[in-house]
C-alpha cells in the first residue's frame, strides 16, 4: 500500500492525531494528570479526524443550533 492510499484514505485520522499530539506535547509537562490530559487530547483528535474520513455528519449541528437560538435570544432588543 502506498503513502498516497493511506493518506487518502485515513487523511483526516493522521491530521487529527497529529493536531492532538502537538497539543499534548504543549500540554504535557510532567505528571500523572497531564498524561491522561494529553491522551484525551490525542483521542478526541483521532475521533474527530475518523468521522471526517467516514464522512459522518458534524456533532453540532451548527446552523440549526443558531437559528433556534437567534428567535428566543435577542439581548439588544
Amino acid at each position: 500500500m502506498s503513502w498516497r492510499a493511506i493518506w487518502e484514505s485515513h487523511g483526516g485520522r493522521i491530521t487529527g492525531v497529529a493536531f492532538g499530539v502537538f497539543l499534548g506535547l504543549i500540554y504535557l509537562i510532567s505528571g500523572f494528570w497531564d498524561m491522561l490530559f494529553f491522551a484525551l487530547v490525542v483521542f478526541i483528535g483521532y475521533t474527530l479526524g475518523k468521522r471526517k474520513d467516514t464522512a459522518q455528519a458534524p456533532l453540532f449541528q451548527w446552523q440549526e443550533l443558531i437559528e433556534r437560538l437567534s428567535g428566543r435570544w435577542r439581548p439588544f432588543k
